[in-house]
């Protein structure tokens, strides 16, 4: 796994932070949206998928992310955006239909 400790999602994918922060705005979700610049990448998905763009904010759980998860889709005509998030804080970005990483 890929980990770029010390790294900001804006600073790794800036195009798709700024899409996440505006669909979490349009979602009514601003208090999610307000934690996008400071949002820190960890490493990306374990599906070993070369197309794949999902990433993690966190170290991945051993298992279920237990009490305070909860999933929120957010769509856009050209991508699909599933986030996961424990306790108000975003800790899995799963990217669906956007162009893949290079």
């Amino acid at each position: 796994m890929e980990i770029l400790s010390g790294r900001f999602v804006m600073d790794v994918l800036p195009e798709l932070a700024v899409d996440l922060m505006e669909l979490l705005t349009e979602a009514g979700e601003q208090r999610l949206a307000a934690t996008i610049p400071d949002l820190s990448f960890h490493s990306w998905c374990e599906c070993g998928e070369p197309s794949c763009l999902s990433f993690y904010t966190a170290q991945p759980p051993d298992g279920p992310y237990g009490p305070g998860h909860y999933t929120l889709s957010l769509s856009r005509r050209h991508q699909m955006l599933v986030l996961d998030v424990v306790e108000d804080r975003i800790v899995f970005v799963e990217v669906l239909d956007r162009p893949p990483r290079e």
